[in-house]
């Protein structure tokens, strides 16, 4: 979705920006963490950078050791870039964030979509989470939800044995019981 989306936005005055939560670097992943990245991808893809960021990020860095910006100061960033033109951002395993963080990631989403209406927000995870994105943008939010067939399942089975670098490893009745089971005991999560 988000290389389709990316792809779609190419040539035009629309902005893309990504973030995908890795399940090793939960802690590392915070609000101010997430869409500290998602700033950075948008205003890299400014002709100029805003003055108003220019100097928060020189006052920052004159700061003891170099702060970081605040997660109340990015999201005001996020509310001022996306004000001129589309923006997408697309936030991708949303279920490996931190429960206490997606409390205040949604918080700070929500600030960004009050004051910034051609701001659009895509958040992709495991049906879990489903309930947890509804409440606070009750109203705003689009779910969908996808899961995959067993044709899905056994073609992506098909192709990642055809990549096996070591094809001797496994003979032709492991590969069926593979075929076989894992579409069986596949669920969604």
């Amino acid at each position: 979705m988000i290389d389709t989306l990316g792809d779609w936005a190419k040539g035009k005055d629309v902005a893309v920006a990504c973030f995908y939560f890795n399940y090793a670097a939960k802690k590392e992943q915070s609000p101010a963490t997430v869409l500290s990245s998602l700033l950075k991808q948008v205003v890299g893809g400014l002709e100029e950078i805003p003055a108003k960021i220019i100097q928060a990020f020189r006052d920052q860095k004159n700061g003891i050791g170099g702060r970081q910006l605040g997660l109340s100061e990015v999201v005001g960033m996020l509310q001022d870039i996306p004000s001129s033109r589309r923006t997408f951002l697309c936030i991708d395993a949303l279920d490996e964030c931190i429960a206490e963080y997606r409390t205040k990631l949604f918080d700070s989403l929500g600030q960004i979509l009050h004051k910034s209406p051609s701001t659009r927000i895509f958040l992709a995870g495991r049906l879990y989470v489903r309930d947890e994105v509804e409440k606070p943008f009750a109203g705003r939010v689009v779910a969908i939800s996808i899961t995959p067939t067993t044709d899905d399942m056994l073609r992506f089975l098909r192709e990642k044995l055809k990549e096996d670098t070591t094809p001797n490893a496994m003979d032709q009745s492991l590969e069926e019981d593979i075929i076989k089971s894992i579409p069986e005991t596949a669920s969604p999560m």
